[in-house]
């Protein structure tokens, strides 16, 4: 959780979702076990406006830095599939609902769309 200081989306294909790649379990696992689930890495100035975005928000995302997780570089990869381009972070799931990456979540947030995705995810309240 990163809150202390510092649309467009699709419903994962059953066809994914029951893949024999661990990664791409894990992923969607991880992804579908909290309202909001932004997969990082550290060192990334794009992942960190996305935790602010949300924090700013008064939403509290669950974060996973890829480069700390010893199977980051694995489930790197299967987001890359999940995306289909190699464009990897922050990529942000509402609701267990794959969000995209950054360009996605602020055109959904200028779009006003982002909020009700929120809301019904039970991220937000007001």
């Amino acid at each position: 959780m990163y809150c202390e200081g510092d649309s467009w989306g699709f419903y994962l294909p059953m066809s994914l979702r029951s893949m024999g790649s661990d990664p791409m379990k894990r992923v969607v696992k991880l992804a579908s076990e909290s309202a909001v689930v932004i997969f990082t890495v550290s060192s990334c100035c794009m992942c960190h406006a996305a935790k602010r975005l949300f924090c700013g928000m008064g939403v509290n995302p669950t974060v996973y830095e890829l480069d700390q997780d010893p199977r980051g570089k694995e489930m790197e990869m299967a987001l890359i599939t999940l995306l289909g381009n190699s464009q990897t972070v922050p990529i942000v799931f509402i609701g267990g609902k794959l969000i995209g990456a950054m360009d996605r979540v602020m055109a959904s947030h200028i779009n006003g769309t982002l909020v009700p995705l929120l809301k019904e995810a039970g991220a937000l309240w007001l």
